[in-house]
């Protein structure tokens, strides 16, 4: 085993994934006076990371396939489930995190969880307690994914902290506007529409294990519902086919129009009836408008475990 620690987050690595591998890294190695901590990814990264990290001339981390043998922190995740291939076979290190907690670990190692909107929130504070200096380019990383995760504060996860930090950061980064940056990245976003049904369905994507099964949850996130018209029929279709070929319960993905704030359902189930009640929607030709649902960690995920977890 060699002396790096990855810091890596989940598979279908949103931005704030990518963010938080780099900026911890970077935290760990000025804390450490070290080299040792090296940000990676478990895949490609989406449109918006890509945006951002061209924006800010930021490199991209190297792409680890396998944790295997390696020392690992995971960041925005900490369920196996979500974690890179070869989790199990790691050493790991640290943990920090922002969503429930199902971790379970043979050894003793550091957990840092707060209930806010963002990893990178979590990351600035600790930059800030420890009196750390944050260059421009990297407090405009975090930025971003703070505003990316937090649906430029119109998510039900965003908290009064991640305003303040978003507000703090944007001084940093020396963006005056920083609600035109959010748009920025969320237009960034919408070149989704042009990717494959599956490359939509996996752009954000996580795996959850209930005790009904195996679930998957997609959402991509726009500032037109327009863009989507006409392709829930193939995206069905593939989510169909993930269901099947991966063997889960069911596979739900969420087109959420962040301005309306509201999402389009798209399920798959072997109990289709169980999710309807969940999310209290009416699926018809398996899909349903929810008004008001922007969250997949605050509004989906609790519902879901009150429903298939028991």
């Amino acid at each position: 085993m060699s002396n790096k620690i990855y810091v890596i987050g989940h598979k279908s690595p949103d931005l704030d994934a990518v963010a938080a591998a780099i900026s911890y890294a970077n935290f760990k190695n000025k804390l450490e006076n070290t080299d040792v901590y090296i940000p990676a990814v478990p895949g490609e990264i989406n449109l918006a990371t890509k945006f951002v990290l061209d924006k800010f001339n930021i490199d991209r981390p190297e792409i680890l396939k396998s944790a295997s043998q390696q020392s690992i922190i995971m960041v925005d995740h900490n369920e196996f489930s979500q974690a890179v291939t070869g989790i199990e076979e790691a050493k790991i290190v640290e943990v920090l995190d922002h969503h429930k907690m199902v971790f379970s670990y043979s050894d003793p190692i550091d957990i840092t969880v707060k209930a806010w909107g963002s990893s990178n929130s979590i990351i600035y504070y600790l930059y800030k307690e420890q009196n750390i200096k944050i260059e421009k380019n990297m407090a405009a990383l975090m930025l971003s994914a703070i505003l990316d995760d937090t649906v430029i504060t119109r998510s039900p996860t965003c908290t009064e902290k991640d305003k303040e930090i978003i507000t703090e950061l944007a001084s940093i980064a020396g963006i005056n506007d920083w609600q035109a940056l959010g748009i920025e990245i969320f237009k960034a976003k919408s070149g989704i529409k042009d990717a494959s049904a599956l490359g939509i369905i996996k752009s954000d994507y996580k795996d959850y294990d209930f005790k009904a099964g195996k679930f998957g949850f997609g959402q991509v996130e726009t500032v037109d519902l327009g863009e989507f018209e006409g392709r829930e029929v193939e995206l069905l279709e593939e989510m169909k086919k993930l269901k099947e070929a991966d063997g889960y319960f069911a596979v739900l993905l969420f087109i959420t129009d962040i301005l309306k704030q509201g999402s389009i359902v798209l399920a798959v189930s072997d109990e289709p009836e169980r999710v309807e009640k969940a999310l209290e929607i009416k699926l018809e030709n398996n899909q349903a408008y929810k008004e008001g649902l922007m969250s997949r960690k605050k509004q989906v995920v609790p519902v879901f475990t009150k429903e298939f977890d028991n």
